[in-house]
């Protein structure tokens, strides 16, 4: 390697399995949410709410999320009693 290479890395170098990975989640991500545009309508106990479908599928993958990583918390906190 030369003194003009030091600092400079190729886009093969920059370019990781992980990043590959995260890069074509995210083009699946946007493909996702520019196929599901159309408005449906959610109601959630009482309230109803006009949105659009891919919203609707994000909060309840958050929800679930959420609910998954309290459950896994909780459970290695019973463990540690």
């Amino acid at each position: 390697m030369t003194t003009t290479d030091t600092g400079r890395r190729g886009l093969r170098d920059r370019l990781t399995f992980g990043r590959v990975v995260v890069l074509v989640l995210f083009v699946l991500a946007l493909i996702f949410i520019f196929e599901n545009t159309r408005r449906v309508r959610v109601r959630v106990i009482v309230p109803e709410v006009t949105m659009p479908l891919w919203g609707a599928l994000l909060a309840a993958f958050v929800a679930g999320i959420l609910v998954g990583g309290y459950t896994a918390w909780a459970r290695r906190r019973r463990r540690r009693r």
